[in-house]
Order: C-alpha cells, then sequence, then structure tokens
C-alpha cells in the first residue's frame, strides 16, 4: 500500500469518527482523530494505538480525547497523529490542541482541511511547524471539507448555511387558497423533518405559515434539540397565543419597530427585509445555519436572489382544484428519493450567491 492511500485511509477513519457528534458539536466543527504507531505487521504499517472525536460543544475537542484513549504506554516521538480539521491554537472552552500534540512529544501529524475560522485558519498548523512536528495537509481536504459545510459557509461566506423545504402537491402548489397545506406530506416525511430540524441552528417561517399553519416548529416527532425558530413578522400581526410563542425553544421575531426580550421570546428590528438583509441579520446574530419552510413569497425571494445551498422539496400525492403556486428551483435535481408515496427531491445550488 503505497504512503499517500495508507494517509487516506487514516484519515477516511478520522471523518467516520468525526461523524459521531453530529447534533452535538454545533457552533464547532465535526472532528475526528487518529492515533498511529509503526507496526510492520500492520496491514497500513501503522497500528491504530488511540482514536477520538469532538463528541459536544464545550468538550475537549477531538484530538484531546484521542490522546486520553492512548492505554498503552508508547514513545510519543514514534506516533502520527492524523485529524480531519486543522488543530486549534487559541484559548477557547478548553486548551489549544497544538500545545498539546507539542508538549506530548508527537513528531507527525496529517491534517485534511486547514479551518476557516479566523481564530486558527494556519495558525495551527504554524504552531506545530515552528516547534518541530512534520506537517501534511490536504489528504482527503474535499471530503474533510464536505464534513463541516454549515461551518465552513459561516466563516467562510459570512453568512448561514441555507437549507430551503417545501412539501408541494402533484399540481405543485404549496397550500391551497385559504392557505390550508396541512398535510399534503405523509406521516414519515414529516418525522424526516423534524430529524433534519435537530440538526439545524433554527428554523424559519413567514408571517402567512405562522398565522395559517400555525406551527410549533419543533423536533417532537423526533430525539433532538428543537432548533432556534425564527418567525419574519414585519408588522408584528402574529398573535402571541399561537404556538410559537409559546415556551418549547427560544424564539427570535424578526420586526420592523420592538427591540425587546421576554424568556424564550426575542424581538429584533431591522429595516431590509430582503433575503440578503435577513441572511445578514442572521449573520449578526451568530446563526450558523437556518432551515426555511415557509411560506412561499419568503422561500422564493431566497431562491431568487440566489441565497441557498440546499432545497429539499416533499411532492405528496394531494390536489387542490386552486392553490398558491410553489416556489420554483432553477438547479438540476442531485437526487430523488421515495418516502412511502411521496417523492424526495434533493437539490444543490452551484452557482455563486449574490453576496460572494
Amino acid at each position: 500500500m503505497s504512503e499517500i492511500s495508507t494517509k487516506a485511509f487514516f484519515i477516511q477513519r478520522c471523518i467516520q469518527l468525526a461523524k459521531k457528534g453530529i447534533n452535538h458539536v454545533s457552533p464547532n466543527p465535526m472532528v475526528g482523530s487518529v492515533i498511529t504507531i509503526a507496526d510492520a505487521s500492520a496491514k497500513h504499517g501503522q497500528r491504530i494505538v488511540g482514536e477520538g472525536y469532538h463528541k459536544m460543544f464545550g468538550g475537549p475537542h477531538a484530538e484531546v480525547n484521542a490522546i486520553n484513549s492512548v492505554a498503552e504506554n508508547v514513545d510519543w516521538s514514534k506516533c502520527t497523529i492524523y485529524v480531519s480539521l486543522e488543530p486549534c491554537n487559541h484559548f477557547g472552552k478548553t486548551p489549544p490542541c497544538s500545545h498539546l500534540i507539542v508538549e506530548k512529544g508527537i513528531k507527525k501529524a496529517v491534517v485534511g482541511a486547514l479551518d476557516p475560522n479566523p481564530l486558527v485558519a494556519g495558525k495551527g498548523i504554524e504552531y506545530l511547524i515552528s516547534n518541530g512536528v512534520k506537517v501534511e495537509f490536504g489528504i482527503l481536504e474535499k471530503d474533510c471539507f464536505e464534513l463541516n459545510s454549515v461551518f465552513n459557509t459561516f466563516y467562510l461566506k459570512k453568512r448561514p448555511f441555507i437549507l430551503l423545504k417545501w412539501a408541494q402537491t402533484t399540481q405543485k402548489h404549496i397550500a391551497d387558497t385559504d392557505f390550508n397545506s396541512k398535510w399534503i406530506s405523509n406521516p414519515k416525511s414529516r418525522q424526516l423533518v423534524h430529524k433534519w430540524r435537530s440538526q439545524v441552528a433554527a428554523i424559519m417561517v413567514g408571517t402567512n405559515t405562522a398565522i395559517y399553519d400555525n406551527p410549533s416548529l419543533t423536533t417532537r416527532l423526533w430525539a433532538g434539540t428543537s432548533p432556534t425558530r425564527i418567525l419574519v413578522d414585519r408588522k408584528l400581526k402574529v398573535n402571541q397565543s399561537h404556538n410559537l410563542f409559546n415556551t418549547e425553544a427560544p424564539t427570535i421575531i424578526l420586526n420592523e419597530t420592538l427591540e425587546k426580550e421576554v424568556g424564550n421570546l426575542k424581538w429584533v428590528a431591522m429595516k431590509d427585509f430582503s433575503a440578503k438583509g435577513i441572511v445578514n441579520k442572521l449573520y449578526e446574530l451568530n446563526i450558523q445555519s437556518v432551515l426555511i419552510e415557509g411560506g412561499s413569497q419568503l422561500l422564493q425571494s431566497f431562491l431568487d436572489q440566489n441565497l441557498w445551498d440546499e432545497a429539499r422539496v416533499f411532492t405528496g400525492t394531494k390536489e387542490f382544484d386552486k392553490g398558491i403556486t410553489a416556489p420554483k428551483v432553477d438547479a438540476p435535481v442531485l437526487a430523488e428519493l421515495k418516502i412511502d408515496c411521496d417523492k424526495l427531491e434533493i437539490y444543490l445550488n452551484n452557482q455563486k450567491p449574490n453576496n460572494e
């Protein structure tokens, strides 16, 4: 086995480990780490002596967990540490991982991708090299980068990762003319949506969706943390008796006039309600990802301004004689799945967004 494929093998293992942290590490990235030592009898000429991943926000990073998992008495100078993302070099909720690597006496590090966070951004690798660690990076870089698309979008594009979702009838209506959309998709599709909710920082709807659907926007059909709810309600038309104002999740109400915070509710005043204006405000609020669930006008505004990353569209078997037209996606279908009788189409935006 060649040296390059051996490195790729262990970085791939880092990626597998990193994925175990999904839903638990945000707003930090998912990271995995493997520690090996030379062993001629091992398949790759290296034997794994430690593994770890970033398990939860505020907890030890992947490199720390990997180092702490090494049970045998090893010569650290003979070890190689593999990590899917550049080790940090700043003091945050935990000490710098790059310092720990140097302190342990590890002399070789293989890194998948550089960290786009300006607090790190090459500083971790620079510290390792300046302290005698041989560093190689860019191994399976694309795979490591895609692992943290949300994190990377936030730091490189200065905006949240934007995921659009809606359900439409066979005639491509998102609701009937009375704004009634319950229920176009089937129960399994709705449970899948609740899983998606648990994987994002925030979920957003507009005024009409809040009034006519009266959604709770929680993960009650999935075992996961409910995201922050965002209501775009310029004129404060939504009555506080609606479900979005209950105590089940933090809620932000974007509006034109009111700045106020009561319990889990926060009113944020703003002027620009274009898709770009909303995106800029979410970035100010440090929200890394948002799932936009409706309505049609809000969804279409993000599509028209080319401010979206992924769209997931359910087509159910339900029909309306007349209805509100569903948004239109100008992108090829990446994947098509069957969820019982529903069709799920997934789109990726490969165009350069207007604000970049």
